[in-house]
This record gives C-alpha cells, structure tokens and sequence, in this order.
C-alpha cells in the first residue's frame, strides 16, 4: 500500500513538469549569403514571417512553455525581435529566454557544450533549429519519448523524421540521412549521411547490427525533420566528446558507434503533420510552396499566421492581404500559389505567378516576376524579369533589369537599369562601419572584405548600371583547397541553392516541381528494367490488395500501408505504385449512359473516398499524377471520364492549377513521338480537354482581378 502514495507522487510531480526547448539560432553554415550578411538566417521572413516566429509557433502548438534561444552571431537583432514580437508579451503561454553563447562557439557540438555548462535544461527536452516549419504534435513525441524512458534510461534521444518519396520537393539533395532501424522498438541502430556530391552510392552497415537483430530495415525514405527529443544528459555527452561537432554526422553517429556509452537513440515517424527546416535556398524555396499549398495547416497566411497580419485566401492559393491596403491594377495578372503583402502596389501588366511580395513593396509596369521572393520595402522597376530569385528588403531594382535562376540579392541593393545578370549571381552592399551596435556580425565581414578588394576582377566587363551600388559576389569553382568530404564543399552546394542545376534536370519537364521524368505516358523510364513477369505478378498483387480494400470498405491510410509494403517487397518504383493506384480508382468507377449528373456524382463519390490514397503512398507528385490518369484514359474505355475525374481530383486538391499548367506543356501530353492511331488521337483529346480547363482558370482569374480592382474603386 505504501507505493500508491509515492506513484500519485511521482505522477504529480511529472505532470508539473516545464516542457522545455532549446532553440539554436544560428545556423552554423553560409549557404544563404549574402542575404545573411548582416542577419541571421532565422530572422529571413518565409511567406512574410519571420523563420524564427514559424519556429516558435510550432512549438506552441506542442505545449512548450520555457524556451531557450541560443544565439551567437547578431545575437542583439534576435534579442530585439524577441522583445518586440507577440512571444514576448504574458499571455503567450511561453517564456523565451534568450541566450547569448560566447564567441567560440562555431558549431552545434559548441552550443550544446555551453547549454552544459550553463546548466539550462533541468529535464527532458525538444532540440530544433531556429529555421524549422512544422505543425506535428511534438508534444506526443515527447509522451513516447517519456515512457520509453521509464523502462529503459539509456533511451537519450528520439529523432522525428517524416516519411517521403525520392522526389518530394521538400527533402533535401545535397544533404539527407540513411538510417537502419529495428522495426518493433524504432530504435535507430546506424545512420549515415547522405551527399549529392561525393554521391553516396554505398552504405556500410555494420555485420553485428545484422547478427543481432533479425530484423531490420533499411529506410532513406525519411525526411530528418531535425526535431530531437532529448534527455538531460545528452548536453553532458557533447561536454565529454569534443569532437562532437554535428549533431547527426558526429553526435548520432557516434553514439550508435561507440562501444563504451552504452546509449540508444530511437526514431519517431510521424505519419500526419508537416516538418521541414529551410536549411538551404532551395528548401526555402519548397516550403515557401508547400505553406502556400497549405500542407502545414493549420499555420497558413489565413489562420494561426505568425507573421501578425492578416490574409485572405482566394481561389489558386492566392493570399492578399486583408487588410485593404494592397492596390492591384486592373491589368495585372496574379497567379497561383501567390502571397502579396499589405501596403503592395502591382501596376499594369504586372505578371506574377507562385511568388511571394512583402510588405510596401512597388512592382513596376510590365514587370514579369516568377517563382522568386520579393522581401519588405522593395521596389522593382518597370518592365524587368526575375526568375527563380531571392531579392531582400529595402531593394530598388531599376527598369528593364533581368534577373534569371537562381539570384540572391542582399538588403538595400540598387541594381540597373538596363542589367541582364547571369544565373546564380549574387549581390551585396559594401561593409558597414563597425559598431557596438552592428558588431556582433563581424563574422561576415571577412567574406565582404574581400569581395569589396577583388571587385573589379569579380565584375570584369559586367556593368551593374548607373544607379547600382552593388558588389558582385564570386561564383566560386572547386578547387584543390576545397574538402570534398565537407558536405559544405562547393559541388555540394550545387544542389543546395534556389533553381539549382538538380531541380532543372529533374523538373524543367514538370514546370518546376520535382518529378520522375515520363519517356512514354504508359511507360515511366524508371521502370524500364523491370520484367514481364515482375511487373505482371506485382500489378496482380495490387490489384487485389485494392479489391480487397474497396470490398470491406478499408480506411485510406490502412490501404496505404499495405501497399507500401508490397512495394518494398516487390522493390518497385513509386511510379509503379501510383500507376496501379490510379488504373484500379478509374476502373472502379462505372460508365452511366443514362445522364452526365449521375456521371459526376459517381466520380465525384469515387475521387472523395479514395483520391487521397495517391498521395498516401509516399512522394507527392501531382504533374505525374494527370499523366498516368491520361495515359490509362486514353488507352482504355474510360477516356470520356478523363476530364471529369482530372476536374474533380482538382476539386479535391490533389492537383492544383499549376500541375495542370506544367502537365499541359509537356510533349507527351500532346502525344509527341506516339505513333498514329486511335491511342494517340485519344492522348490529344485529353490535350484540348486541358485546354478548355486552362481557359476556365484563366477566365477565373480575369474575373478574380475585376473583382479586386473594382473593390479598391469602392474602397
């Protein structure tokens, strides 16, 4: 009877518990340069808000109610923005305390060392990066973490990763993670980085790992999310290890390596919730996308935002500015997946498609912007194209400059007019002067220096125009000095940046968003090894696994999971998968001659209980999606439903306007390179059908731009 008294004890002294979080600001490397000369990465905004409040919110929402923010570099800019934002005021629900590491500090292993010597965590706590985008339930993570805890204490560390495709816009290229698991305890037994260059083909795993457990898998379908779930003695373990730099390539690894600590370290995969960090230009620029297509719900412009101002969402994931003050021309041409800022003027002819604009921005006449990010306080002159580009704050960009893939531009730029850039150039302003206030971001000064001493052999016959006042940046070039085993090494970095030359390989047939590449509508390239009998006997098994599950009427996601492991089994590609998906969904659905009403209800029934399952077995991939929906209708009886079932995967957000754009200018849509017949006829059907469903968006949105401008008449 005497233990009852100490269990409620126990209990109660563990609900009274603080949850606690260590934020690290900095972000430890410069891929963002020069947009981070003189501010720290997590202070950039994404979609108009600033990286460090998307990281806040996230962990308000898991219940967080101490967090500590360890700063190095501009570390009074991160204090100030924490005292002037909403997390700063009581009813926040979080106390944020932050900490300013000293000047040695170069690396997270170096953080974590201060964060022991300081002593700040007193119990179990989440780990995350001051530029992470999420909305999983981390406090869930932390209840597992917790009663795994109770029955084994060597269990230090709980990793969240998130499952995904190979060609998921938001999962890294130049840098993502192999990791051997136990499927009945998640514990993490080997973890390898991943390098875009030097590729990383071979992975070794370690022959006890195989004696000892009799299962294992093998997983580089996981997105790390950099969300860790820590106990309190792991700030202890990088005081011990100083060779602990990174926490994944040095700390993971070396836990799981070490002979003598004795430690496990488990994964948690969440199945629901969106988590990605903007670790590089390109990341920035998918989860800029992926907020925009509203996969992090509920933090959307509209709802939740933690920028402190308002949006509203229209039709095409266009968010404008609620609060009336954003004045559009009648002649302008808004695209989708497009956020404008409030106090934003677009003159005429202005085109801007899957963008973002901040706040008292001014888009001159003619002007053309597209897939770029345009920050607070620019002005971009008439008739100029910026493309695939990241132009910062308080810019004047002047007339008829062009701007292609890949450009980042710093605060306070002036550029033009009359410049055409080259790709993946980047500018700055000189230094500033040094001081108390504006010495804490010293460490890039080094870089400025001596771009601002080697500027004329930088330039050499490119003119900046008259009115710039920029400082053109190194391309830079591998060279001898240049460590290829560093993942920050200069090919690596290839595939790290906004537009980068892996995107363009990969997606310039998708319009920009990541994709298999389809050599035959009916026959994805990626399977062209894979035999008769194989892909017979797979197709037979996913037939009647999807047989089984429309018959007993399973849940979606339980569907997914079976089909994932068939897959596995079978070692097929996704693509493969998502073709047998689609053919069985079209197939399932009947062809009604007695009215086109009863028609629509039936699709629209079919697509509203199974649609989803697409999407539910891994890689999002909706351009590839129409394609194999057009490939099955035209090659059997259903082709008069393709337009109706492309319609209502529409509906049902599983395509948006855009995929149906970039699968409309591909070759194969049109039936390129088929020969002539009836297949091929039916191929350029679905073609014009695209057409006419263009056409509507189009009218859509003339009606949408009337509507606003005639609006601000009113106003």
């Amino acid at each position: 009877m005497a233990s009852q008294p100490n269990a409620v004890k126990e209990k109660l002294i563990d609900d009274e518990e603080v949850l606690q979080a260590v934020v690290l600001a900095d972000s430890f490397n410069k891929r963002f340069r020069p947009l981070t000369a003189r501010k720290p990465r997590c202070l950039l905004p994404i979609c108009n808000a600033l990286l460090l409040d998307w990281t806040f919110e996230s962990l308000a929402l898991a219940g967080v109610q101490e967090v500590f923010v360890i700063c190095r570099s501009h570390a009074s800019q991160v204090k100030e923005a924490i005292k002037e934002s909403k997390w700063s005021k009581p009813a926040s629900g979080m106390k944020i305390v932050p900490i300013m590491t000293s000047r040695e500090t170069y690396s997270p292993g170096d953080a974590m060392r201060d964060i022991y010597t300081r002593g700040l965590v007193t119990t179990d706590f989440v780990l995350v990066m001051g530029d992470l985008v999420s909305n999983i339930r981390i406090d869930e993570v932390v209840r597992v973490h917790k009663e795994r805890r109770k029955t084994n204490k060597d269990a230090i560390m709980t990793m969240v990763v998130k499952e995904s495709g190979a060609a998921h816009r938001s999962r890294a290229r130049g840098e993502s993670s192999m990791f051997v698991v136990d499927p009945q305890t998640s514990e993490c037994l080997h973890y390898e980085s991943i390098t875009g260059y030097p590729s990383t083909k071979i992975a070794e795993i370690p022959r006890e790992i195989l004696t000892e457990h009799p299962e294992v898998e093998i997983r580089n379908d996981l997105i790390d999310c950099a969300i860790d779930v820590c106990s309190v003695e792991v700030p202890s373990l990088f005081q011990d290890n100083f060779d602990y730099l990174d926490i994944r390539r040095d700390f993971v690894r070396g836990v799981l390596t070490s002979d003598l600590l004795m430690k496990n370290i488990h994964l948690y995969v969440a199945k629901d919730g969106y988590a990605a960090r903007v670790q590089d230009t390109r990341s920035y620029d998918s989860i800029s996308k992926d907020i925009l297509s509203r996969w992090t719900f509920p933090l959307v412009p509209d709802d939740n935002y933690p920028g402190g101002h308002v949006y509203e969402h229209l039709r095409g994931n266009r968010y404008i500015a609620k609060d009336g003050t954003v004045l559009l021309a009648r002649t302008c041409k808004i695209g989708t997946n497009t956020l404008i800022g409030s106090s934003t003027t677009v003159s005429e002819n202005v085109h801007i498609t899957s963008s973002v604009i901040g706040q008292n921005c001014t888009i001159g006449a003619g002007t053309t912007i597209d897939n770029s990010y345009i920050f607070d306080h620019t002005v971009i002159g008439p008739n100029c194209k910026i493309q695939k580009s990241i132009v910062g704050s308080d810019c004047t960009i002047h007339e008829n400059t062009q701007m292609p893939n890949g450009c980042l531009v710093g605060d306070s730029v002036a550029l033009g007019p009359d410049v055409v850039l080259s790709p993946f150039e980047r500018l700055s302003v000189k230094r500033l002067k040094v001081t108390p206030e504006t010495s804490d971001s010293s460490d890039d000064d080094s870089d400025l220096e001596s771009v601002e001493e080697n500027q004329a052999s930088i330039l050499g016959n490119l003119n900046l125009g008259k009115d710039s006042n920029a400082l053109l940046w190194p391309r830079g070039s591998p060279d001898e000095e240049d460590d290829v085993e560093d993942v920050e090494n200069y090919r690596n970095q290839r595939f790290m940046r906004i537009a980068s030359a892996s995107d363009e390989d990969t997606d310039s047939q998708y319009g920009g968003r990541s994709a298999s590449v389809l050599s035959d509508a009916s026959a994805p390239s990626d399977t062209a090894d894979f035999s008769d009998n194989a892909e017979k006997e797979f197709q037979a098994e996913v037939k009647q696994s999807l047989d089984r599950a429309f018959a007993e009427g399973h849940s979606v996601d339980n569907a997914a999971v079976e089909l994932k492991t068939l897959r596995m089994a079978s070692n097929v590609s996704l693509t493969r998968v998502r073709e047998a998906v689609i053919s069985a969904i079209v197939e399932r659905i009947p062809i009604v001659q007695s009215g086109a009403a009863q028609q629509r209800k039936d699709i629209s029934s079919m697509i509203d209980r199974w649609g989803s399952l697409i999407d539910k077995i891994g890689g999002v991939n909706a351009i590839e999606t129409i394609c194999l929906l057009q490939a099955h209708c035209a090659t059997s009886l259903r082709m008069p439903l393709f337009g109706q079932i492309l319609v209502a995967l529409y509906q049902d957000d599983i395509v948006d306007e855009d995929d149906v754009r970039a699968w409309h200018i591909l070759p194969v849509s049109k039936g390129e390179d088929r020969k002539p017949g009836t297949e091929t006829d039916n191929f350029k059907k679905c073609w014009l059908i695209g057409t006419h469903m263009l056409k509507q968006f189009d009218d859509q949105d003339s009606d949408d731009s009337n509507k606003a401008s005639e609006d601000e008449v009113d106003t």
